[in-house]
């Protein structure tokens, strides 16, 4: 380490102290213990242009360790990406671009939102996962226009979550040999030494998975970090897993290999003792030796020029390939709206009835072409989902270029996975499941929402329809948990018609998810229903005298339900409107005026049907109303017997209107 080098590193470790002393709140341990591994990435290997967060080719950092954000911080300062020393003051304080984790779209140069542990690595596996694919398209043999690399920060706690063993177990299988991961190995956690949780050989799992294992065995000697990173990126057959075995609050003496510096502050004697441990020769905090910005700067402005020839070398890929260059803007601009929408094709619909997942599936089939940077898969269950791109190919290790992924019995890293291939850019990417397992995946559907990643989740086996597998295969609180969640469209459409609109709305959606939660049973086509769904509820049927004696609400295979109740109510001389809602959302995205168009306040008398729990419809059917909906879990029998039994019958929805009225 040179003395450059080693003051470059103290600043980064005397910033990150100083930055979280002064919010009195955060992470001191992993910066402190980190910061020669960080700082000789940042310096020698990662590429990027300060002046440009956004350069394609640019090589991605995740952190995945996301409560060490200072160390991040500190070097997006030094290196001049975007963060002044007032921003570094400001760590953890409202609305500072450095919130307590690190947050994408809030930070420049921030790649992904990472703090729940292990997300971080199974989104650098998707970004893995979309360079390897974009890379198979547009790669020539004279032009590697997508050639860069993904590089994953993560800890003990990241390797203890399940999801970044399902991830790193797709990873191996893949042989994604430009993800490298850096492992920063203090062997410490809130609780203590990790003896007493975390005991197996890390490296012989990464190799079972299929990776290079490196070790450097003093996270101080920049040199062999450096040699490990160099090895990494020679490997072209796998992903490299490197070990950098660190101790936790390096430099404060109190402190170092403690729990205790996990999670707090050093103490504002302690942060003094790590400055005349460090040598650092100044008491202020927040003064950094112009030498070591000087330095910083330089390399950044060297690496930006490699934006500038990667510019020029694309320029000449367009003036060669200008086919690839007409499929590039394709790959990268929005799904056009418009042209779906005027699509007669797109919006044709059967009159048979049919499972709205099987009517996904010849969605999916039908725009494969229109939009040919649609990618997704199943969580082995592609078959029952519906979502195989036919002729699409498989993507695999041995052809990358294949548009159906297969993610295994993975459901938490497909889904992290998803938004890293969001995060990522230049593919339209959905993943899918049977809704009950929906469970596996909400932490990173969460993640996506506070993104703002369009990714498409695709469930099916919405209900005790589900039938024969009984109560553990069929989801009756999962509706209420994904519309908890702010920022996600959750979609149950009623028939082939408003699951054509759910896949509009996915699909032109720039900054929400959206779940389509779709059935496994066959349901009638409404002949009431249209393009109305996309604004999240309509009027169905209206009622036959100027003021409806009440109000039926229904979802997804429900709203048949409604219909036959209305029906056979309009018999008696009770007249009823029936809205479909297929979308809370976007229902209460609309104007005040549309809603009340809708469901008007003056009439009180409503009725919600649904094949789910209750919680939620208050907001809808108000005081007055009731549900006819699940308050136990389902059981193993026919789904026709089911939904008989659980009262999701005509008689019972009329009845409950009549009990109102």
């Amino acid at each position: 380490m040179t003395k450059i080098d080693e003051k470059c590193v103290n600043a980064v470790r005397i910033l990150s102290a100083d930055a979280i002393q002064k919010a009195n709140s955060g992470h001191p341990g992993l910066p402190l213990g980190a910061a020669p591994a960080a700082y000789t990435l940042f310096k020698g290997y990662l590429n990027f242009s300060f002046n440009n967060p956004y350069w394609y080719n640019r090589d991605r950092f995740i952190l995945s360790a996301g409560h060490g954000s200072a160390l991040l911080y500190s070097l997006l300062h030094l290196f001049k990406c975007g963060l002044t020393i007032d921003d570094i003051k400001d760590f953890r304080q409202f609305g500072s671009k450095t919130p307590g984790h690190p947050e994408y779209g809030h930070t420049a140069f921030v790649e992904a939102t990472t703090g729940p542990l292990g997300a971080g690595l199974g989104m650098a596996v998707g970004m893995a996962m979309a360079q390897a694919h974009l890379a198979s398209i547009f790669n020539k043999p004279d032009f590697k226009i997508v050639d860069h690399y993904v590089y994953a920060f993560c800890g003990d706690g990241c390797l203890m979550e399940g999801v970044s063993s399902e991830a790193f177990s797709l990873a191996g299988n893949l042989k994604l040999d430009k993800l490298i991961v850096i492992y920063d190995s203090n062997k410490i956690t809130i609780e203590g030494d990790t003896d007493i949780t975390f005991s197996e050989d890390v490296e012989k799992r990464m190799q079972a998975f299929g990776f290079q294992t490196i070790t450097v065995e003093d996270g101080n000697d920049m040199e062999a970090i450096s040699k490990a990173i160099e090895q990494a990126k020679a490997e072209k057959t796998k992903p490299s897993f490197i070990t950098v075995k660190t101790q936790i609050g390096y430099g404060c003496p109190a402190k170092q290999g403690k729990a205790s510096s996990h999670g707090e502050p050093l103490g504002v004697e302690n942060v003094a003792e790590l400055r005349k441990t460090l040598g650092w020769e100044c008491d202020e905090p927040f003064v950094v030796p112009q030498e070591v910005y000087d330095h910083c700067e330089q390399i950044s402005i060297e690496k930006a020029e490699k934006e500038s020839q990667w510019n020029a070398m694309f320029e000449k890929y367009c003036q060669k390939y200008p086919e690839m260059k007409q499929l590039w803007d394709k790959y990268h601009s929005e799904v056009n709206a418009d042209e779906l929408m005027n699509s007669a094709d797109f919006w044709a619909c059967s009159d048979k009835p049919a499972a709205t997942r099987s009517t996904s599936g010849d969605v999916i089939n039908r725009v494969k072409d229109l939009i040919p940077n649609l990618i997704g898969g199943s969580a082995d269950l592609g078959p029952s989902n519906k979502t195989y791109i036919k002729d699409g190919g498989e993507f695999s290790a041995q052809d990358y270029v294949g548009r159906n992924i297969h993610y295994g019995v993975r459901e938490q890293a497909m889904s992290a996975i998803a938004n890293g291939m969001a995060l990522y850019g230049g593919v339209k990417n959905y993943v899918a499941t049977f809704f009950v397992f929906s469970d596996y995946m909400k932490p990173m559907m969460r993640l996506s929402s506070l993104m703002e990643l369009p990714v498409t989740y695709v469930f099916t086996h919405d209900s005790i329809g589900v039938g024969e597998d009984g109560p553990t295969h069929q989801p009756v609180e999962h509706l209420s948990m994904l519309r908890a969640i702010p920022n996600l469209i959750v979609f149950r459409p009623a028939d082939a018609r408003e699951t054509i609109a759910g896949w509009y709305t996915a699909l032109t959606s720039k900054k929400t998810p959206v779940a389509l939660v779709l059935t496994r049973q066959n349901i009638e086509q409404c002949k009431y229903s249209s393009k109305e769904a996309l604004k999240g509820a309509y009027v169905l049927i209206k009622e036959a005298k100027a003021k409806p004696d009440g109000i039926i609400i229904a979802t997804g295979s429900e709203v048949d339900l409604a219909v036959k109740a209305h029906d056979e109510l309009l018999k008696e001389g009770i007249d009823v409107r029936v809205v479909s809602m297929p979308s809370m959302e976007l229902f209460d995205a609309q104007s005040e005026e549309y809603k009340q168009f809708v469901l008007p306040d003056e009439i009180r008398k409503r009725v919600a049907v649904e094949a789910g729990t209750e919680s939620g419809w208050g907001k809808y059917i108000g005081l007055d109303g009731k549900t006819v909906t699940m308050n136990t879990f389902g059981a193993s029998a026919p789904a026709k017997v089911l939904f008989e039994k659980f009262g999701f019958s005509v008689e019972n929805v009329i009845n409950t209107m009549k009990s109102i009225l």
